[in-house]
């Protein structure tokens, strides 16, 4: 079994994996469309989380890591994963292309939360989204500690990949970041 990390899955990996592999799928856009009531945000104050959106652009892709589960290993991470993602994520089987031209391509299981799910955000503009960011905070953290990691990890993983959506938002959110240190000070 592999698993597909596409945001936090990158950078906050908290199950047992026998390989990893970076690499892509094709036909979607990573997007910070999905509320995090439950780890970056709370009911009151949801925070901003990625998820893929199918893509118009058959050739569009999402950089990221693939994750080898051991076979003794599968039912625990499954479980976990299943818990971990379950604030809207499903699962869903497609093909992966490894960054190792070496590597043949192989299908693997990604969570992506759809939009008929209840903590679905949809699009908003950068400005709304890092308004709502900057200011979410949840039991695993700070929303904008999730945006920065995630740009971080993917500039470590695929320096040579321009991902304008998550990019923007970071530029966005360090922007209000640093007015509202200014501010205290």
């Amino acid at each position: 079994m592999w698993v597909f990390g596409y945001g936090s899955l990158i950078w906050k990996v908290d199950f047992a994996y026998e390989l990893k592999v970076i690499g892509y799928i094709k036909g979607f856009s990573r997007r910070f469309y999905q509320h995090s009531i439950d780890h970056r945000g709370v009911p009151d104050q949801p925070g901003r989380v990625v998820t893929l959106i199918p893509s118009k652009d058959i050739n569009s892709n999402v950089w990221g890591v693939a994750y080898k589960i051991r076979a003794q290993d599968i039912e625990q991470v499954t479980n976990h994963l299943d818990f971990r993602e379950k604030n809207g994520y499903s699962k869903k089987i497609v093909k992966f292309f490894p960054k190792d031209k070496n590597l043949e391509p192989f299908d693997l299981t990604l969570y992506v939360a759809t939009e008929e799910n209840e903590s679905y955000a949809g699009p908003a503009s950068i400005e709304d989204m890092a308004r709502q960011v900057v200011k979410s905070k949840g039991p695993s953290g700070t929303n904008k500690e999730y945006l920065y990691n995630l740009a971080d990890a993917m500039r470590q993983l695929a320096p040579e990949v321009v991902d304008d959506h998550l990019f923007t938002l970071e530029a966005a959110v360090k922007n209000l970041d640093s007015d509202s240190d200014l501010k205290k000070s």
